[in-house]
């Protein structure tokens, strides 16, 4: 018989012999489609399972070259293994599964076609399912629990490394425990305590913070009169609690105490743990987010669907160990998004801890879904974490994501997810939340994975539909017209945003009869095809063009304009570019569209489409609108974003060159940004907006513009440490160049890549773009260029310490300044020059050219240059000795970058002015200046702090 194990190492077994099956990677692929046997794994998911963050760079066709070798083995050739297998003893192991266990491709993706028995994590999970049934006598759910944990045969895919398997581990260990929880209660009730105290006691030393374990030990103790030993262990865990969570026993252990302190039975795993209070262990105040969207007034129906949901929370109470995960799945427009934040708000007292919301736009047209680690950064936002001390990594981002909701109740909604991959991030640890996901597909992985309870939302019923449709246009309305209403909710197959849609209608215009509304439906054809309810009366197409007939022409305009467009949304003043109107003329069409539910302003002045009126939108555009305009709208977006995003990138860099851009579309009007502040907060609006633009401008073959747009936002994304995403938009955009046949944006978009791989700290990828780049601009005499690309090379360098490389580029860099007449260039480039012979320890050079450099600085205006040259003054003099005039460039600095309102570099001052005091032994000084370092620090919630109190720790031993 054909085995597949991954509770413990990863193997093959037939008929209990050993299967070789390759070495590590390929029975890493074999594990990432034997936890999913039977069901189809991606492509992707393939590779993020196997490779995680770290892909080879042919990562697909290494993924094949593994799948063939296992097809090899779970299907060998007809006629038999061969001499060669039958020598290495796998032979016979092929043979045999040959007929057992199928690789079959699907679209996209493969599957692993064997019985789930065969599997041990499935065959586990199926028996757990079969014990959950409470029906059963205790004897039977004993039994099957036993199987179950019988099979594992050690850590959970032991010898495969990475995050995915980290994760199953993690949820397996945690299924583990409750089987383990469950089958001891299971014997308790059979009365048959003594035969679960050994392995009980071992699970408490591997799980010593396990409360339920050590609860159903406790009964187990109590059960055969130890009481004193049972309270022996509860004292032993509310001390490991205090000592390292602290945190006070729940409601399930407390009660095994009180049964064991009056010598009768506790209470088991039902109970509903107590929550803990909404300050941290330490006694800091947590932010209590409340993120629900508005709840629908006269919410009517759905009283099934409604029991499931409370039922899903009830049935939480009886797992305190494991968080609560309900996934309401159906088709578009059903109103899972309705549904689930109604219910939210009924019960969402029951969470004073908070409710998080996100939409992930799961399965928005233009592909543009919220990446899980964008999610997870807006939940930290909510939960209080400053945005500098959001972990870069993702598996750091979600654990501290999971820490903050640790012994908190908080009611997690992840609308419109995509998969399981999408959500499995942003799952709390901590029993006391409840994740509720409303997704199109059923998300099977996640159910069985992660326990979750699945609900189906279906159509409307007759009823139901009909009182959606009173309660939108007035029940007398309604009652008037009896026949009219059924065949309106017949038409719109009971689907609630045909019907809301068209209630819209009915409701704007009071003196239509509905019959004629009914009869339109009846005579109207062709409907959105990939939304079509199986009944040819009922046409979604019809719906909304209905709608959609009834706006004014330039609103109707607009409409099938915003569906050229390709991002997630649109602010008013693009929408305004798109249609070429002014703002004022824009903003009355927008207004008419919310009006009619067609658009939905989501944020002040910013607008988005549901995804059914998106793809409609979309037909209309391609087909109503003709070529030419098509072409010209899009441009016109394009030069919108272009145009705006580079006076934005001006204004964060006023001495940078400017790109050599045509002159926008008639009908376009960039936005006005009047200083830094409105620049950075354009660019956090538009960041996902842009990298649409960027797509949009690829697909219209628009190479310029793709490599302009990428340009304008690197300064932003520079500042912001956005490489590890913008990175392939930047390897987009130097493609683009060079198709474009321009020299100069193939050299400048070289020199910005370099700059995004220099930052990840791939140097030799950096430099040799960078060598490129200074050819290209040897080339075009473009002696700016060179200077540029030198001082980039020369902070490549310093960035691996070569500081005698660096300063080589640094000189090279000044001559090219001076060349190019650039002042500015010149003074960057000098203090350059003097904080490279600093590094090098010749401090008396480093004074002579950073001098130059401030008088060049403070000349050409360049603030934040001068402060930076000062700040290299102050280091060399202080390590000359000279901590007077060291002192006195650090106060000039930091007067500098209190003006600009630059905290994090005001804090630097502070210490290095700090540092200067302490070494010339005034203590009293050096402890005010880094005790106010330490003060913006804290605020800024930087680690840094702690080394700076480290400095005033060691003035208090001294």
């Amino acid at each position: 018989m054909l085995e597949f194990r991954v509770l413990g190492p990863v193997e093959v077994r037939i008929d209990g012999r050993l299967v070789d099956a390759g070495p590590p990677r390929q029975r890493g692929v074999l594990a990432a489609l034997a936890v999913d046997a039977g069901r189809p794994v991606q492509m992707d998911t393939l590779i993020d399972r196997v490779w995680g963050d770290s892909p080879p760079q042919r990562a697909r066709h290494t993924l094949q070259v593994h799948l063939s070798r296992l097809r090899r083995v779970l299907e060998p050739p007809e006629g038999g293994a061969g001499r060669d297998a039958d020598a290495t003893g796998s032979g016979a192991g092929r043979d045999a599964a040959g007929g057992e266990a199928r690789l079959v491709r699907r679209s996209g993706g493969y599957l692993l076609d064997v019985d789930p028995d065969r599997v041990d994590l499935l065959r586990f999970r199926g028996l757990l399912d079969q014990a959950r049934d409470r029906q059963q006598p205790a004897m039977r759910q004993a039994t099957l629990l036993r199987q179950a944990l019988d099979l594992w045969q050690g850590v959970p895919l032991a010898d495969l490394p990475g995050d995915w398997a980290a994760r199953v581990r993690e949820a397996c260990h945690q299924q583990r425990r409750d089987a383990l929880v469950d089958w001891a209660a299971a014997e308790l009730r059979r009365g048959n305590p003594a035969a679960v105290l050994a392995p009980l006691a071992e699970a408490v030393a591997e799980y010593p913070l396990a409360e339920p374990v050590v609860a159903v030990l406790m009964r187990a103790l109590s059960a055969l009169g130890r009481d004193a030993e049972a309270l022996d262990r509860y004292a032993a865990v509310r001390t490991r609690l205090a000592d390292q969570l602290g945190a006070d026993p729940g409601a399930e252990l407390r009660a095994a105490y009180q049964a064991a302190l009056r010598g009768g039975p506790a209470t088991d795993r039902r109970g509903e743990p107590e929550r803990q209070g909404q300050h941290g262990p330490q006694g800091r105040h947590q932010p209590v987010p409340a993120q629900l969207p508005l709840d629908i007034p006269g919410f009517l129906g759905r009283d099934e669907e409604l029991d499931r949901l409370d039922a899903v929370l009830r049935a939480g109470a009886a797992r305190p160990t494991a968080v609560t995960v309900c996934v309401l799945s159906g088709t578009a427009g059903v109103g899972k998004t309705t549904l689930a934040v109604h219910w939210a708000h009924r019960v969402r007292d029951r969470f004073p801890d908070g409710q998080l919301y996100v939409n992930l736009r799961g399965f928005d047209p233009t592909g543009t879904a919220v990446s899980s680690g964008d999610a997870v950064r807006a939940f930290l936002a909510a939960l209080g974490v400053a945005p500098h001390r959001v972990p870069d990594d993702p598996s750091a981002r979600t654990a501290l994501y999971r820490s903050l909701l640790a012994g908190r109740r908080v009611l997690v909604v992840l609308d419109n997810a995509r998969d399981a991959e999408q959500v499995r991030p942003l799952l709390p640890g901590s029993p006391d939340c409840l994740v509720l996901v409303t997704s199109r597909n059923q998300l099977t992985s996640l159910v069985a994975g992660e326990g979750a309870h699945p609900v189906r939302l279906d159509l409307l019923t007759d009823d139901d539909a009909r009182g959606l449709l009173a309660a939108r246009i007035g029940a007398d309305r309604a009652a008037a017209e009896p026949a009219a209403v059924r065949e309106i909710v017949a038409a719109c197959a009971r689907l609630p945003l045909a019907l809301a849609i068209l209630a819209a209608r009915a409701a704007t215009n009071p003196r239509l009869p509905l019959r004629v509304l009914a009869a339109e439906l009846r005579d109207a054809r062709g409907g959105l095809d990939a939304w079509h309810g199986g009944d040819r009366a009922t046409d979604l197409r019809a719906v909304f063009s209905r709608s959609e007939h009834a706006l004014s022409p330039a609103a109707a305009r607009l409409f099938r304009l915003l569906g050229l467009y390709a991002g997630p949304d649109i602010g008013l003043p693009a929408a305004a570019s798109l249609a070429g109107v002014s703002s004022a003329r824009v903003r009355p069409l927008l207004a008419e569209l919310t009006d009619a539910h067609l658009l939905d302003e989501h944020e002040p002045r910013r607008y988005t489409f549901h995804d059914l009126l998106r793809a409609f939108a979309a037909e209309l555009g391609d087909t109503d609108v003709p070529g030419p305009d098509r072409e010209s709208a899009v441009r016109r977006l394009l030069d919108h974003y272009l145009h705006t995003g580079h006076a934005a990138a001006m204004l964060l860099h006023p001495h940078a060159d400017p790109l050599p851009l045509a002159a926008p579309e008639p009908g376009v009007t960039p936005e006005e940004l009047g200083d830094r502040e409105q620049a950075l907060a354009w660019f956090a609006a538009e960041q996902r907006t842009l990298l649409a633009a960027v797509d949009r401008a690829g697909d219209a073959g628009l190479d310029t513009h793709v490599w302009q747009l990428v340009s304008t936002n690197a300064t932003y994304v520079d500042r912001g440490g956005r490489w590890q995403e913008w990175l392939p938009v930047q390897e987009a955009a130097l493609a683009a160049a060079r198709r474009s046949a321009d020299p100069a944006g193939e050299a400048r978009t070289r020199r910005l890549l370099g700059l995004g791989q220099a930052r990840l700290r791939r140097h030799d990828e950096a430099r040799a773009q960078y060598q490129h780049a200074l050819a290209l601009f040897g080339d075009l005499g473009d002696h700016a260029g060179q200077a540029h690309t030198h001082l980039s090379i020369s902070w490549s360098y310093g960035r691996q310490g070569r500081h005698a490389d660096g300063l080589g580029h640094a000189e090279a860099a000044l001559a090219a300044y001076r060349s190019a007449g650039n002042k500015a260039g010149q003074a960057d480039a000098l203090n350059a020059i003097g904080w490279r012979y600093a590094q090098l320890g010749d401090h008396e050079q480093s004074l002579t050219y950073c001098r130059q450099a401030l008088d060049l600085h403070q000349a050409t205006g360049h603030r934040q240059g001068e402060a930076a040259t000062l700040d290299s003054l102050g280091y060399a003099h202080h390590h000359l000795g000279q901590y007077e005039q060291a002192a006195d460039c650090y106060r000039r600095a930091l007067e500098l970058f209190r003006q600009a309102g630059d905290r994090m570099h005001e804090a630097e001052l502070l210490v290095h002015l700090g540092d200067t005091h302490a070494a010339a032994g005034d203590v009293d000084a050096a402890a005010r200046q880094w005790r106010a370092a330490v003060g913006i620090l804290d605020d800024l919630d930087d680690p840094d702090a702690d080394v700076v109190r480290a400095k005033l720790d060691g003035l208090g031993r001294h």
